[in-house]
């Protein structure tokens, strides 16, 4: 059997030690699959006219493809070539709910990420995704420091 490990990509250096811990992990196993993930932060508390409106399913469009040319397609490429089996996908949403989702959906046994980066006024009113996701994933999750 295939384990699944995804890995909650970000931009970010926390991101590439997740990264680059799941390859240790990958490596000890026998047959494991690496799914990577980068989510686009959705926030219910954004309000947009009815332009930006208009133009919202193009800026979606956009963000994922700049995502996935940016953070998701070098990660994917650097797993490959290790000789991992390796596939990345982008979404937009909450982050820790996308993730446990998607981790879910693709039936995966392990969520890694990199601890969050988010300080001051906003983590304090909302958190972090981090944070949520070790608190309510399905599964369990390695955070990497």
């Amino acid at each position: 059997m295939t384990a699944k490990i995804v890995i909650g990509l970000d931009g970010t250096d926390t991101g590439e030690r997740a990264l680059a811990f799941a390859k240790d992990l990958a490596a000890r196993m026998d047959a494991c699959e690496l799914i990577a993930i980068y989510v686009i932060e959705w926030s219910p508390f954004t309000f947009q006219t009815a332009e930006e409106n208009a133009q919202r399913h193009k800026r979606r469009e956009e963000e994922i493809a700049l995502a996935k040319s940016r953070i998701v397609d070098p990660a994917i490429a650097a797993l490959t070539d290790a000789g991992f089996k390796a596939t990345g996908l982008v979404r937009h949403g909450d982050v820790a709910e996308t993730l446990n989702r998607l981790t879910v959906e693709n039936g995966a046994s392990q969520i890694i990420v990199g601890r969050g980066s988010s300080d001051g006024f906003a983590k304090r009113v909302f958190g972090s995704s981090t944070q949520s996701l070790v608190m309510h994933a399905d599964v369990p999750v390695t955070v990497v420091g």
